[in-house]
């Protein structure tokens, strides 16, 4: 498709405001629809079109691209009232961008496919500043026919794109594996940083001697250089990980695969969802620890 081919996010949060205001700054004519009429607002200011429902939305797209929370919300863009399943025009693509289980993907591709939609199950990884860039990384499945009209679109949203399978399911099996890592790295990273304060370590230093030693991985880099600022304005919101994690730990119980370190990080971040800490950023995490280990956390000047 052209790059002026019409797409619709829907679910204009962190992750797809960033997603549409990239894809409105390439030239596209770009839909939207969210739940929050406060996150519509923003997306109209920054020129695109809001739509009353999803199956509005689908019946002036090409694609439509989905950063909903969960599956639940997919089910009620999808096939709920005025879901878009029944009004995206022939040819049109809808791309499920959302971490959700990989047999509730494979379903949905199955249901869509019997009505005739083209479903590619495309989740992202990255952050909302990547989103903003169009540097994402995304992990698509599902048939040939449906990436090749999408991929002018995907090209710009994502950087990096990883064809994982020709079914939907196989891109959020890869995007469960990632996650799990993510979120087993972060509750580390934040359990490290604790100890390194309890022990009367500086956070600077701590945080410099792991991201040049054998300690350092990316979500440490990030999420600790937002700790030493203080700064836990949501990007990407605990409780979103938390899910992503109960997601994972299933997964592996469901294959068979022992998961001790994606259930005790579960645990973690749901842990610190009940301590107040879930619409935080997800490096807020630390503050579950800190606050049992009686440390204090650097703050913003």
């Amino acid at each position: 498709m052209s790059a002026r081919a019409r797409v619709g996010v829907i679910g204009v949060g962190a992750m797809g405001m960033g997603v549409a205001k990239n894809l409105l700054a390439r030239g596209y004519a770009v839909r939207a629809r969210d739940i929050r009429p406060e996150a519509e607002a923003e997306a109209a200011r920054a020129g695109a079109i809001v739509c009353a429902s999803p199956a509005a939305l689908a019946r002036e797209c090409d694609v439509v691209i989905s950063l909903v929370v969960d599956h639940d919300d997919t089910e009620a863009i999808v096939f709920g009232a005025d879901g878009l399943a029944g009004a995206l025009a022939p040819g049109a693509v809808y791309v499920m961008s959302s971490t959700v289980p990989p047999r509730y993907a494979s379903d949905l591709g199955a249901r869509l496919e019997a009505r005739g939609v083209a479903m590619l199950d495309a989740p992202v990884s990255g952050g909302p500043a990547r989103a903003r860039e169009g540097t994402l990384s995304m992990m698509v499945s599902g048939r040939d026919a449906a990436r090749e009209r999408a991929e002018g679109v995907l090209a710009d949203v994502a950087a990096k794109r990883f064809l994982v399978g020709a079914a939907p399911g196989q891109g959020s099996k890869a995007k469960i594996v990632n996650n799990l890592l993510a979120g087993v790295n972060l509750a580390a990273a934040c359990e490290a940083m604790t100890l390194g304060l309890k022990l009367g370590l500086d956070a600077k230093l701590v945080f410099e001697v792991v991201s040049a030693s054998s300690g350092a991985s990316w979500i440490f880099g990030d999420r600790m250089a937002r700790v030493l600022e203080g700064d836990y304005a949501p990007r990407a919101a605990t409780r979103i990980l938390t899910k992503d994690l109960s997601i994972a730990a299933a997964t592996a119980a469901e294959a068979g695969v022992p998961g001790p370190f994606a259930t005790t990080a579960r645990d973690v971040f749901a842990a610190a969802v009940a301590d107040g800490q879930g619409d935080a950023d997800d490096a807020a995490v630390i503050r579950y620890y800190a606050a049992r280990a009686g440390v204090k956390l650097p703050t913003k000047d």
